[in-house]
């Protein structure tokens, strides 16, 4: 069952979020892709719950019920699910991110790896900058569930990633789960295979689903996290 949305302040900002599971369980965090919203992992979040698990699934910055203060650098989002965890009194927990909630799981992983126990990343692909670039977007008609200067702020930083990104992939030492899409996902699967080589502890697996994978195979992208986040999962990192 969907839990009432909170508001937590974190970065200079109010954040939106809900929550599931036991109070004293592990924490579990889950960010969502571009454009959607913490509502996306409705389906997803009461099953990992289970484990049991505490569940925090967040609206980013300029999505949803979150604010939308303008300012969408994929470090400034970083630092809004640092400060998330901080203010929640969430020590370490691990994280599942798809898309562009991946690339903010990974930058955070990078930043602070002491936080994330282990890392799942949802078909995210690598930080290669886009050849040809991203055609600048055209707006759609109407009001829409999230701030349309993130998605300006965040095709930008697509078509020309922050060469750190890739370069400090080595920081990313916790146990990680790459799940790609296969060959119906628009992004490159080469490029998830990269990042997984990179990663020191990684494992890569690919479920045919498209890009969106825990939405058209939600019984198998359970399966793969919940085996990888229980005990018997866990390897040594």
């Amino acid at each position: 069952m969907d839990t009432p949305p909170r508001t937590v302040q974190a970065n200079g900002i109010s954040l939106a979020y809900r929550v599931w599971g036991p109070q004293d369980a592990e924490p579990l965090v889950l960010l969502h892709a571009r454009g959607a919203d913490g509502a996306d992992w409705a389906d997803i979040a009461p099953a990992l719950a289970a484990g049991p698990r505490r569940v925090y699934v967040p609206d980013l910055r300029g999505h949803g019920r979150s604010d939308w203060p303008g300012g969408y650098a994929y470090e400034t989002m970083r630092d809004d699910i640092h400060a998330f965890l901080a203010a929640l009194g969430i020590h370490r927990a691990d994280v599942v991110g798809h898309s562009l909630g991946g690339a903010v799981a990974y930058l955070l992983a990078q930043h602070s790896p002491g936080l994330v126990r282990r890392l799942v990343l949802e078909d995210v692909p690598a930080p290669f900058p886009l050849d040809p670039p991203r055609p600048a977007a055209e707006r759609p008609d109407g009001d829409l569930p999230y701030d349309w200067a993130m998605i300006l702020a965040t095709d930008e930083q697509r078509n020309a990633p922050n060469p750190m990104w890739w370069d400090h992939m080595g920081r990313i030492t916790m146990p990680t789960l790459l799940i790609g899409g296969g060959p119906a996902s628009p992004i490159p699967q080469e490029q998830i295979a990269a990042l997984a080589e990179l990663l020191p502890d990684a494992r890569h697996i690919t479920v045919d689903a498209g890009h969106l994978v825990h939405e058209a195979r939600p019984e198998e992208f359970l399966a793969a996290v919940t085996e990888f986040l229980s005990p018997a999962g866990r390897t040594p990192s």
